[in-house]
């Protein structure tokens, strides 16, 4: 899952205040910098070099990439999201110097190896950091600059790095576009929209990003505040709202690229309305574009927006005037699935001003009269709309796109107000409002709004996004009219479908009153749809076949029909394969926008049942790139990936065979273990009696805690059950990516003995993993990769032993002067002394007996000699260094 946002802090009105409150920047003696260049082909090579910059005593982990050319460029700040680091935004950044910027990456504090306390974007902490930053680029010869100390400068991020974009542009007027994604405009309505606490994310919030203690303490005492008491108070909201971009608004004055997503149940698209409105007010350039994907899942057409971005800089860093920065507003449109491939069919539509989200609205009559819903004592059992963490490329937002219901709502803890059939196809682009009037047997009252489409006969109720609108309302047990402003969406009904208002007392990702209630509820008029008939979808490209097929005359068209099955179905099993847990055939995948960079190149490897195969090589050699396409994730350029006979493609029925642990997984933390593997199986669709819980359970070694919340596990505890989340179902090919990540080594040695388990059942276990010594004891085999390609594939002893390396034991220590002569021979390649005597590589041709002659000849007491070579050394060995 991809997590991120952003804070903020009090106004300061003048950049020079923030000047004023950092020390100068300063790079830290013996930090040592190094540069690389990257480069393929024809394309031109980048220079990183990487500093430790200290900030007002905090040390700030930077990367900065520069073009290999001479001259000045513009400069782009890339910030990532929250609980990453630097890391994230390499390829960006990459691929931004190599379009002639000068980019400068950094992680956050308490973030990747920055030091320093999260304080969610304050203007005093993370923001001061980043005019900080803008005067290092000031000072660097590569960056272009429009007076002295201001360079020219653009800034980018997701989520917590588009809050700090905007953050930064609203307190130093250097900073001259920026292009935020997937953020908040305040960060007080998103986590406490209408009086509410957004409960689960914000413990999402707080679990990713180490725990309470990597807070601010100020933050630290407003969460635990907030979560004990379940309702936010006047304090909390102040001190999220001077860490919003909200609060230096009118200052915000660059142009702005605002990319928003509609699956997001955290940073919903209001934020970005919001952020549109003061901007536009202030007489900036702003485009917003929505896109298919959000912290809930779905796509977040990662290549589209890059280039958008890179655009946008272009036109407003660069000066192009023909850089061509898309339309003032577009949409992503999600139509079904392609049956090729079974993936979600994107379509984009456009206009040419933006509509915002109350535009051109429609009124829908709903029957359903005056209703009664209870709140359950403790707000237990909860409904369920989405799920924070459990979101990923296969999340319930895309679900639901896809026309698959999963909302769940218990008897009597909610009403429902119907449309009748629609008599023509109504598309809804914006917020829905509607007017209720609501009693209530206390006067705390919490309720969850959200519309509904409802297939004909009723068999199918879709909620669009999985967004829900939580409201509070206050002295209401003598009534009260309350006019609700529901999710911002965009979703067709189709003509004969219904529209259902739904208003629930409880869902599980907020938190509701504890003490048991009863509501009444009734509407006060019509259902108010916005239809933004100015957006309009761009035309599905016709087939080729269209063009030439009447000049082609009838054998062309014999033809078509003859092969037209054969092009759009997948290849048929490899019956040989059957039994094969993988086969990887010749497989590439380029780089986006390049014709000759390659991530993974030409890349053969088979894997049988029983092994536990590690996937080793340095960053940047191919590893993550090949678990996705394994997984069906992303589709390679060229060759094949089989699993047992069936090619992988996404959406194969094939991958149900396959368990996947891929960066982690994010559990609900007020729920058990249990409760959490059972909900993530009834989120599949699949039997219950499919899950084969408790053999997973049994494999990963849980125990008691099972029956614990989650939010009492440690960080071993919550990876296993991670494993056990991959395991459920007990697939027989498991892929897990670093799955040892942030573990002690007791815990590491666990993790060994479930990989272990798991596979001694004659299934197959795939393990990514940086950590090589555990790698040596878990495996059965290995597959090296680097720079996209394979370097060596085979079982663990045959390509540990082959090695080249001897240790020499010796009777006594043997003397530096004669460690000179030993490493002077004639085929040797190096000679070190350890604890047990030597440890010498020859060189291609060298010999043991040759070796030996010449030890006994230069007196060197030898009592044995044998081959040794860990596997560190044969990975370095393979690679050549480049890890």
């Amino acid at each position: 899952m991809d997590l991120r946002p952003r804070g903020l802090r009090a106004r300061l009105r003048a950049p020079r205040r923030l000047l004023a409150a950092a020390a100068a920047l300063v790079v830290l003696a013996g930090a040592g910098t190094w540069t690389a260049a990257v480069a393929a082909g024809d394309t031109p090579a980048v220079h990183r070099s990487d500093r430790v910059m200290a900030v007002d005593g905090v040390r700030l982990d930077t990367s900065y990439f520069t073009p290999a050319g001479a001259g000045r460029h513009p400069a782009v700040l890339l910030a990532h999201g929250f609980g990453g680091s630097k890391d994230d935004t390499r390829q960006q950044a990459e691929d931004l110097a190599q379009d002639g910027y000068a980019v400068l990456t950094w992680s956050a504090r308490g973030f990747g190896r920055s030091t320093g306390r999260i304080g969610l974007n304050a203007p005093e902490g993370e923001v001061a950091d980043v005019s900080r930053l803008i005067d290092w680029l000031a000072k660097q010869p590569q960056v272009r600059l429009d007076r002295p100390g201001d360079p020219r400068v653009g800034m980018a991020g997701g989520s917590y790095g588009g809050a700090v974009s905007l953050l930064a542009a609203g307190h130093d007027r250097r900073v001259d576009a920026i292009a935020p994604a997937i953020t908040y405009w305040n960060l007080a309505d998103a986590l406490f929209p209408n009086g509410v606490f957004k409960k689960l994310w914000a413990g999402v919030f707080v679990n990713s990003g180490g725990g309470c203690a990597k807070f601010e303490p100020t933050l630290c005492r407003m969460y635990e505040r907030v979560a004990e008491s379940g309702t936010p108070d006047p304090a909390a909201r102040k001190l999220l709202q001077e860490r919003s971009p909200s609060a230096v608004g009118d200052a915000v004055k660059v142009p702005t690229l605002l990319v928003q997503g509609q699956t997001d149940s955290l940073f919903t698209l209001d934020q970005a309305d919001a952020a549109q409105r003061a901007i536009r007010a202030n007489g900036a350039p702003v485009d917003v574009d929505w896109i298919a994907g959000g912290h809930d899942g779905g796509d977040l057409e990662t290549g589209r927006v890059e280039a958008r971005v890179h655009a946008w800089f272009d036109r407003y860093l660069k000066g192009d005037e023909g850089a061509d920065t898309g339309p003032a507003f577009r949409i992503t449109r999600t139509g079904g699935v392609d049956s090729t491939d079974g993936t979600a069919r994107l379509r984009g539509a456009s206009a040419d001003a933006y509509p915002g989200l109350h535009g051109h609205r429609r009124a829908i009559a709903l029957d359903g009269g005056e209703q009664h819903v209870a709140n359950p004592a403790g707000a237990s059992p909860p409904g369920v709309s989405a799920l924070p963490g459990i979101g990923g490329s296969g999340g319930l937002a895309q679900l639901s796109a896809l026309g698959v219901g999963v909302a769940l709502d218990f008897p009597g803890q909610y009403a429902k107000f119907d449309s009748a059939p629609l008599t023509r196809d109504l598309r809804i682009t914006g917020a829905p409002t509607a007017t209720v009037h609501v009693t209530s047997t206390r006067d705390d009252v919490v309720l969850f709004g959200k519309v509904c489409d409802v297939g004909p006969g009723g068999t199918r109720q879709v909620l669009p996004a999985q967004l829900v609108a939580p409201f509070r309302v206050t002295g209401a047990e003598a009534g009260k009219d309350v006019t609700l402003t529901l999710p911002a969406i965009d979703h067709e009904v189709q003509k004969g479908h219904r529209l259902r208002l739904v208003l629930a007392s409880t869902d599980l990702g907020y938190a509701s009153p504890a003490a048991p209630a009863g509501y009444t509820v009734s509407l006060k008029g019509d259902l108010s749809v916005p239809t933004a008939p100015a957006v309009t979808t761009a035309a599905a490209p016709l087939p080729a076949w269209v063009w030439w097929l009447p000049a082609a005359g009838a054998v062309a068209a014999l033809s078509l029909l003859l092969t037209a099955g054969r092009r759009t179905a997948a290849p048929a099993p490899d019956p040989e394969l059957a039994d094969v847990p993988l086969v990887i055939k010749d497989l590439s995948k380029r780089y986006a926008k390049s014709a000759d960079r390659y991530a993974v190149r030409e890349l053969s490897f088979r894997v049988e049942k029983g092994q536990v195969l590690g996937l080793l090589g340095p960053n940047g050699a191919g590893k993550t790139t090949t678990l996705r396409m394994l997984m069906g994730l992303i589709r390679p350029d060229d060759g094949e990936i089989r699993v047992f006979g069936h090619t992988i493609r996404p959406g194969a029925s094939v991958l149900s065979r396959v368990g996947a642990f891929v960066e982690g997984a994010g559990f609900l933390p007020h729920l058990s273990g249990r409760e959490n593997l059972e909900l993530y199986w009834r989120a599949t669709g699949r039997p219950p009696e499919d899950a084969r819980l408790d053999e997973a359970l049994e494999i990963a070694g849980l125990g008691d805690a099972l029956a614990r919340a989650v939010r009492t596990y440690s960080q071993g505890m919550r990876q296993r059950l991670a494993i056990a989340q991959a395991m459920l179902g007990l697939p027989d090919l498991l892929i897990l990516d670093e799955p040892t990540n942030g573990l002690d080594p007791p815990q590491i040695r666990e993790m060994r003995e479930v990989m272990i388990r798991y596979a001694a059942g004659g299934r197959t276990v795939i393990v990514s993993s940086h950590l090589l010594a555990e790698v040596e004891q878990s495996c059965t085999h290995l597959v090296v990769m680097d720079r996209g390609r394979l370097v060596q594939a085979g079982p663990v002893a045959e390509i540990v032993g082959s090695g080249d390396t001897l240790l020499v034991g010796t009777a006594t220590p043997v003397a530096e002067p004669v460690m000179e002569k030993v490493a002077a021979l004639d085929g040797i390649a190096s000679a070190v002394r350890t604890d047990d005597g030597l440890l010498i590589r020859l060189e291609p041709g060298g010999t043991a007996e040759r070796l030996v002659v010449e030890l006994v000849r230069l007196e060197v007491p030898v009592a044995s000699v044998g081959p040794h070579r860990r596997l560190e050394d044969a990975f370095l060995t393979l690679i050549g260094g480049s890890a």
